[in-house]
């Protein structure tokens, strides 16, 4: 077998397949955020992280020219309608540039898709910076029965949570058994990826037919590890291939740093705010 055999779908294909079925899409900045309650009021969330070479001109006459390259390829994509498809735009506050783009588009910059900020904990205390996201979520779920005119009993609420963590089980065990598949880093990290798009019951299968059918060894190399935000261009990693280095690990925003653990529990919100929380230390939730 060969990794050209593992169909990847379309991002664009995805959204318009999900459209067509009544459903709504959120289209999401970096980084933590709640899948499973976006899906559960029928919003397919789509991550945009601000492709690398993209015509940021649109955006850049609104922002300091200090302002990273996410924010600044983020809001040139909206402003050039290529967010249009959205339904909504969540922006999680993950950093300040990322507050302050919530604020640029809701108060001055207002897109076709409304703006909804999450707001993450800052600070050191765990279990205040728990009941405030618990609280936020909640608060961030009366918004999207707002908007979408959806009500989710709460047993639907733990049923997205259960599709999200096998999902994100099957992530961190693709990430885990990276040096046991026949997958080149480009490869693997293409289809770790999907995460950002695909529903959790198309992802999990996804993963699961790559490992087995690419049991084996990984490629060869010097062993090195990624950490950052997200590994792109793409052909950076063919460029590490090419200089003899293998990735065997990363602290990579959209993939390492969101390994989220299961948790019980009777409340929803409180759950879904402890798996944001109970990730790898992550200097975008400060807690």
């Amino acid at each position: 077998m060969t990794p050209a055999q593992l169909e990847i779908p379309d991002r664009a294909h995805v959204i318009k397949q999900h459209k067509e079925t009544g459903g709504l899409v959120a289209a999401v900045l970096p980084i933590h955020y709640p899948r499973a309650l976006l899906r559960a009021y029928g919003y397919l969330p789509v991550e945009l992280w601000g492709p690398a070479g993209a015509d940021t001109s649109a955006g850049d006459v609104h922002l300091q020219a200090y302002t990273c390259s996410v924010i600044r390829s983020g809001l040139a994509h909206v402003l050039n309608g290529k967010a249009d498809a959205a339904d909504l735009l969540v922006v999680p506050h993950t950093c300040d540039s990322l507050q302050g783009l919530a604020s640029l588009l809701i108060d001055f910059l207002p897109p076709r898709p409304p703006v909804m900020p999450l707001y993450l904990p800052r600070g050191g205390n765990r279990e205040a910076g728990r009941a405030f996201l618990a609280a936020e979520l909640k608060a961030f779920a009366a918004k999207l029965a707002d908007h979408s005119g959806a009500s989710p009993e709460p047993v639907a609420l733990h049923e997205a949570i259960a599709r999200e963590e096998a999902a994100d089980a099957a992530l961190a065990e693709l990430l885990d058994k990276r040096r046991e598949l026949s997958l080149s880093d480009k490869e693997l990290y293409r289809l770790a990826r999907t995460r950002e798009y695909l529903p959790a019951e198309r992802f999990l299968p996804l993963v699961q037919e790559a490992l087995e059918r690419y049991a084996g060894s990984a490629p060869a190399g010097v062993p090195i590890m990624l950490s950052g935000m997200f590994p792109e261009p793409a052909e950076i990693l063919e460029a590490l291939a090419d200089a003899g280095a293998v990735v065997v690990a990363d602290d990579l925003a959209c993939c390492g740093r969101r390994r989220y653990p299961a948790t019980p529990g009777q409340d929803p919100f409180a759950r879904m705010a402890e798996q944001i929380l109970a990730v790898a230390p992550d200097s975008t939730l400060g807690v």
